[in-house]
């Protein structure tokens, strides 16, 4: 097959790799458009220095890498390789880095990479220019190298050629062609060339194209210093471009690699280099800024003081050359939402370039990306404040100044903030709240003025990683809810209206579960991919005949329902987040706290479990749905924005001679894996199904057809690993896993923790881990590793708290 006209812009990296997989999935009819002049166009690719660093703590990216690096090392051009597989070296010379790069390899081992975590001689050994007394240890991958970027795109653009494929180089991209919503070519200085999709490749060059059709990338493009020595004394005569690892030392914001007699260092402790496209000229070079030596003076000191040759150099040349940032760190990669046949891959270094040029190409042919799960790439994922141009700016730079810092799964952003404020937020800060942040909002994670329940719910102290964003108060707020009754803020869920004549049958084909019900009708089902992986897990309140409430996890649910929507017209979908809000108020003595503010019946049988209801609460009207996210009594109630400070001193006034308190996210966190409620995007992501995932129950297989229907049937008989509940070993002092580290059956790394938190009512720590079926059974024992230990774990039978569900039912 020849496939559909497709038109690549940009010939770096990731435009090459795109040509190259999807020739090679037999779409030849594709053309590849650069402004500049190939081998060597003058974008990032031009000048980058190629280390490969396979290392992240998401699982996508390391394996966007892996694949990166596997492509290359197997590519040559004239018998000249695409890869110098030397290694990577990451070295400690502080106690807290060292302390990282164990939980860098953690992460390694559970995405199936090679690492270790070696002594300073070791590290010695490997790099004999390090002065070995600055060393503490160092983290060693031994298929980490350096990519020879330009080498690379001309190997793959070379075979696409063979496969049929157009590559023109000099024509620069003036508009993207659109009628009727969808894309029908571009115009170039050179003519114009039809096309029925068209996949913006263009680097920091990036925001221009998407602009043509409409689309904002939140991408900012900055300068980063790159330096090239005269000969070091050490490397003299040396006939070899690399020998050695490719060299981090991330305490000082500093990475070297070897150029045959001398070095590159590139270096990030520098202020942020912001450029607008608009100051980039075009001429060979755009990408290459003039070099700037004050900014490197720092780099220059610290870097003689650890490699002690360089005494005897120089900088012999430098720049500043530009590359992409994204406000959170990933890449943009996807479909307009707007335009159809208009796709992006942006912000894509070296590094991931060959492994996103295979995701996309698998994305495009099959329609899904079952090899990789790309829910964090996704470019329809930021809300509408994340692509302002001031938050942008503000985001990328600070990510530029954070590249190499050790950071906790729970540090939120500093600035911009705040952003997202809901109406309890004045009431949350009288009260003492300590907020993170999520999407914007601000987020309670504890109270302050719980302080005094501490003594009465005295908890153990996790290790000092664990307790940074912790606080006792989180322990007696989890205990205090199972006992008596508290206030969360719900504000930040996701709310999504469905309405419409043909509402109905969009979310019914959309759903595995079945929301033709009678109105009131609450029910928890999931979203699923053509592949039968699961998008997302919703929950779908019928609030009228036509008109539903879902319960979303993002802007990505949003975007997909955008995407599916019949041409008809017969049904809507807006956000309504903005202008509501929600209280879970959950408890075994919820309905002493509500029962007396409303006239509408909400006892066991006049609103049942998993029924909502239209009632009101003092002066507020209200729905209110009977479920809860932490397994107890209770409901999300929610109103309109403007009386949502009312709804919230109402409920506050009638709750204190019931001992009623507001309770923050920590504490949501322990109740809510005590009952084994998953979360989407950290427990199960795209690359899950639901047989795997526990979420079998979710799919109603009595409906005749739903997306994704007969692929996740198909796959009922092929699960291979679960989702698992794992409880750790207890202790007086306790470590606790905060997610993404390995597990281990003996010396084999079988998994890897999704979710993790103390359980206050079952007093031991818990993890959700996937692990291989054979493996998730009760009373299985494993390990978990967690920085230079390990953690003895069993297998549980879930959930671990109410599995009776008395409690919800009550």
């Amino acid at each position: 097959m020849s496939g559909p006209r497709v038109v690549i812009i940009g010939a770096g990296v990731v435009g090459a790799a795109l040509a190259d997989e999807l020739s090679e999935r037999g779409w030849r009819d594709v053309t590849v458009l650069e402004q500049g002049v190939l081998p060597r166009p003058g974008g990032s690719t031009s000048h980058a220095p190629g280390l490969v660093f396979q290392t992240n703590p998401s699982k996508t990216m390391a394996q966007l890498a892996k694949y990166t690096m596997e492509k290359l090392v197997s590519l040559d051009l004239d018998g000249e390789p695409c890869f110098l597989q030397v290694g990577g070296l990451e070295i400690a010379t502080t106690p807290e880095r060292l302390a990282e790069l164990h939980r860098r390899a953690g992460w390694a081992t559970a995405w199936g990479i090679p690492a270790s975590v070696i002594t300073p001689a070791e590290c010695s050994a490997l790099w004999p220019m390090l002065d070995p007394s600055l060393v503490l240890g160092g983290l060693h991958l031994p298929t980490d190298g350096l990519a020879k970027a330009v080498r690379a795109v001309e190997a793959q653009l070379r075979r696409a050629r063979s496969r049929g494929v157009t590559v023109l180089d000099r024509h620069e991209v003036l508009d993207v062609l659109v009628s009727e919503g969808r894309v029908t070519g571009v115009r170039t200085d050179q003519g114009d060339i039809e096309a029925d999709i068209v996949v913006c490749c263009a680097g920091f060059w990036g925001p221009r194209i998407a602009a043509m059709v409409g689309m904002t990338l939140p991408l900012t493009p900055l300068g980063h210093q790159l330096a090239w020595t005269a000969p070091v004394p050490s490397l003299a005569g040396s006939s070899m471009e690399a020998a050695r690892p490719i060299l981090r030392h991330q305490d000082a914001d500093l990475y070297y690699r070897e150029n045959f007699e001398g070095l590159g260092i590139g270096y990030y402790g520098h202020r942020p280099m912001p450029v607008s496209l608009s100051e980039l000229g075009t001429g060979e070079m755009p990408s290459v800024l003039p070099f700037t030596p004050a900014d490197f003076e720092p780099a220059w000191a610290e870097s003689a003081r650890l490699l002690p040759d360089l005494a005897s150099s120089s900088v012999s040349e430098g720049i500043n050359g530009i590359f992409s940032f994204t406000t959170d760190d990933y890449p943009l990669l996807g479909p307009s939402p707007d335009v159809e046949g208009f796709w992006v891959a942006e912000a894509v270094w070296v590094t991931h370039s060959a492994g996103v040029g295979a995701a996309m190409a698998e994305w495009l042919v099959d329609g899904h990306c079952s090899s990789f799960d790309l829910h964090e790439c996704d470019v329809n994922r930021f809300e509408k404040h994340q692509l302002t141009p001031d938050y942008v700016l503000a985001r990328d730079c600070q990510n530029f100044v954070e590249v190499y810092d050790i950071k906790h799964p729970l540090q939120p952003m500093e600035e911009p903030r705040p952003l997202r404020t809901t109406p309890f937020y004045h009431r949350q800060q009288e009260l003492g709240a300590v907020f993170l942040e999520a999407s914007g909002w601000e987020r309670p994670h504890w109270y302050q003025a719980n302080a005094p329940l501490v003594a009465q719910y005295p908890s153990k102290v996790p290790d000092a990683w664990a307790a940074r964003y912790w606080s006792p108060i989180v322990a007696a707020e989890a205990q205090h809810t199972r006992e008596h009754v508290s206030m969360f803020d719900m504000t930040a869920l996701k709310r999504l209206e469905v309405t419409g004549r043909g509402a109905t049958d969009f979310l019914q084909s959309m759903f595995t579960g079945n929301v033709d019900k009678s109105v009131g009708s609450v029910t928890y089902g999931l979203l699923l991919d053509t592949d039968g992986g699961i998008r997302s897990d919703v929950t779908i309140a019928r609030l009228g005949p036509d008109r539903y409430q879902v319960g979303a996890n993002g802007a990505l649910d949003e975007a997909w329902f955008a995407r599916h929507l019949p041409a008809d017209g017969l049904t809507q979908v807006r956000d309504i987040t903005p202008g509501t809000c929600c209280i879970g108020l959950w408890g075994p003595l919820a309905r002493s706290v509500l029962a007396p503010l409303t006239p509408d019946d909400v006892s066991a049988e006049g609103l049942k479990y998993f029924r909502a209801g239209q009632i009101r609460v003092g002066h507020v009207p209200v729905t209110a749905m009977r479920l809860s996210y932490v397994g107890e009594l209770g409901w999300e109630l929610y109103t309109t924005a403007d009386q949502g400070q009312k709804l919230w001193d109402t409920i506050w006034a009638a709750g204190q001679e019931h001992g009623l308190i507001a309770a923050g996210r920590g504490a949501f966190n322990s109740l809510r894996l005590e009952k084994g409620y998953r979360s989407f995007g950290t427990d199960m992501t795209f690359e899950h199904d639901p047989w795997e995932a526990g979420l079998d129950f979710a799919v109603r297989l009595q409906k005749e057809s739903f997306l994704g229907r007969s692929a996740v049937v198909s796959r009922r008989e092929a699960v291979k690993r679960r989702l698992t509940c794992l409880l750790l070993d207890d202790s007086a002092s306790y470590h606790q896993p905060l997610g993404k580290e390995p597990v281990f059956d003996g010396d084999a790394c079988v998994g890897y923790v999704t979710s993790a938190a103390y359980g206050y009512t079952v007093n031991a720590p818990i993890a959700y881990a996937w692990l291989p079926s054979e493996l998730s059974v009760p009373g299985q024992r494993v390990e978990i590793g967690y920085f230079d230990r390990r953690l003895p774990a069993t297998v549980a039978a879930e959930p671990l708290f109410d599995p009776e569900m008395k409690r919800l039912r009550g």
